[in-house]
């Protein structure tokens, strides 16, 4: 058994190109983080007899297996931490917005602002165009050149690498983290704990989302008239460190 690594690094032109490698190369099966969770090529794909599952993603058909986590609890946890810790004026900074993650994550941190009898105006988005570190520096300098009287006292980033590019910039720029400006991830990756300040992040299972989609995947290849299709979703966790801990009492 030959197994193909494909990086599209958020680019649909590039999906497209490697999922026209992976057909011509006749794989028995994709498992895909898409883009677009509907997209025809997938479903060209599945007529031609190869078959898929959408890893980190939700599917909304039924004869597709999905494995994914639900992003919209873990931005509740996060921005539950948040308010907890007594922050009222709170960025969002994760995009772009059409990745159904980045939605579910900010879609759970504003429903826990209503669960905590708060509005929306206490959470701004900052929009990015990738989930990377670059594009979490280029967030930082926005939400710095806010009035300090307004701006963020925390940040929430809808994953790690963007929380990474922010610490680098309020690092460089003497903002103390947490004390002037909390900071929460999402994701865990391994750089998380190990950050010049520790940084807190809503921990998906990684292993098991890997292990879970590779199985289905096998399943509906090697077994197709037993396999029955499943959209497993799993839980995620808030793990609290240095760039969150302290408690916030606002004027």
């Amino acid at each position: 058994m030959a197994v193909i690594f494909c990086n599209s690094d958020g680019d649909l032109t590039k999906e497209n190109a490697y999922l026209d490698l992976l057909e011509e190369q006749r794989v028995q099966g994709v498992l895909i983080t898409p883009i677009d969770d509907a997209s025809e090529r997938l479903h060209r794909l599945r007529d031609r007899g190869v078959r898929v599952v959408l890893l980190d993603r939700r599917s909304a058909e039924a004869d597709l297996c999905s494995v994914s986590v639900n992003d919209r609890l873990g931005g509740e946890l996060a921005m539950r931490h948040l308010v907890e810790s007594g922050h009222r004026r709170i960025a969002f900074v994760g995009g772009p917005h059409r990745l159904e993650q980045v939605r579910d994550r900010y879609d759970g941190a504003i429903q826990a602002l209503a669960d905590a009898g708060l509005g929306e105006q206490h959470l701004r988005r900052y929009d990015t165009p990738a989930l990377t570190v670059a594009a979490g520096r280029d967030a930082a300098a926005r939400v710095l050149g806010q009035p300090r009287g307004s701006r963020a006292t925390a940040v929430f980033c809808a994953n790690d690498l963007l929380a990474l590019g922010v610490l680098q910039v309020l690092t460089r720029q003497q903002v103390r983290v947490p004390d002037d400006i909390a900071l929460v991830g999402y994701d865990d990756i391994d750089f998380a704990a190990a950050a010049a300040v520790p940084l807190s992040s809503v921990r998906q299972p990684r292993q098991r989302l890997g292990q879970t989609a590779a199985t289905l995947l096998l399943d509906e290849a090697n077994t197709p008239e037993t396999h029955e299709h499943q959209q497993v979703v799993f839980e995620p966790e808030l793990v609290v460190r240095e760039s969150s801990q302290r408690i916030l009492t606002e004027d």
